[in-house]
């Protein structure tokens, strides 16, 4: 079960049982602000406790109006403006971090990482862009490693699919699967969300989701994409740590936001622009 994604006016949303919640993926601007009532008439209707919205900081203040609270931030995301991570709830358990004190630990240890090369790859494997001759491979790998998952990564035919705009890397033990991440790619904003990360159990604590963030990011530097970015299970040590020590700056933390491995969890989002782009202080930005 997943949650569908469909139009309203022009602009594209997420909704459904899965994640309980609507999830605004991108606005047209024309749309706002009518989509408000839309997506508020939608979330009542439906009975889903959270509207999650992303969107451009200028479009965002007719939803702080409407109960809207910014969550994170991602400067530059729209060229010169930042992008706006909104959640609205609609009842005080989905409002509420169930688990806190993990939560804010988690954080803490990742904010005190620091830089650190990327380990080389153990002997033995090998790392490539994976294509849609790997879709069965890693759907099962996948299926091996979430319980659940806010989108269809176990099913095949989604895999290939999205091989449109989403780069997939893999490393193999011989013919065998064990680590698998995705880039997925916007290039009306020159965007990409590094996401989809699994390591087989027996072979974690050996640097491979640091080394598969390597390679695309080596990637993106090539195709020209400009603001990279992940939104990472806050309970995850071993996620936040591998974005802060790649050099990727904390934007906010999205409260009980996903339905991932069997149940709503909250995440945070870390971002880092292109080496050689302007950093925030107008210096640029490096690796």
């Amino acid at each position: 079960m997943t949650d569908q994604i469909s139009t309203i006016g022009a602009s594209v949303v997420q909704h459904g049982k899965y994640n309980d919640r609507v999830y605004l993926m991108k606005l047209a601007r024309q749309d706002s602000p009518a989509i408000i009532d839309a997506i508020n008439r939608l979330a009542t209707q439906q009975g889903y406790s959270k509207i999650f919205a992303k969107l451009p900081a200028p479009a965002s203040e007719p939803f702080l109006a409407d109960g809207y609270r910014i969550e994170a931030t991602i400067p530059r995301f729209f060229q010169e403006d930042a992008a706006c991570l909104l959640g609205k709830y609609f009842n005080e358990q989905r409002m509420t971090e169930s688990n806190p004190e993990l939560v804010h630990g988690v954080l803490q240890t990742a904010l005190r990482q620091p830089l650190a090369a990327t380990r080389p790859l153990p002997d033995g494997l090998v790392c490539r862009m994976a294509d849609q001759h790997d879709a069965d491979a890693m759907a099962e790998l996948y299926r091996l490693i979430f319980a659940s998952y806010p989108f269809p990564i176990t099913d095949p035919d989604y895999l290939r699919a999205c091989m449109c705009n989403t780069v997939f890397f893999g490393i193999w033990a011989d013919q065998k699967l064990v680590a698998l991440s995705s880039a997925e790619i916007d290039q009306e904003t020159s965007s990409v969300e590094m996401t989809d990360f699994a390591t087989l159990e027996a072979y974690r604590g050996h640097g491979l989701a640091r080394y598969l963030l390597q390679q695309m990011e080596q990637e993106m530097v090539q195709r020209g994409i400009v603001t990279w970015y992940t939104i990472a299970r806050a309970c995850s040590y071993g996620m936040n740590n591998t974005f802060a020590k790649s050099g990727y700056g904390y934007a906010g933390t999205l409260t009980n936001n996903t339905q991932i491995s069997g149940g709503l969890e909250s995440m945070n989002v870390w971002y880092k622009h292109r080496p050689g782009e302007p950093a925030e202080d107008g210096t640029a930005a490096h690796d």
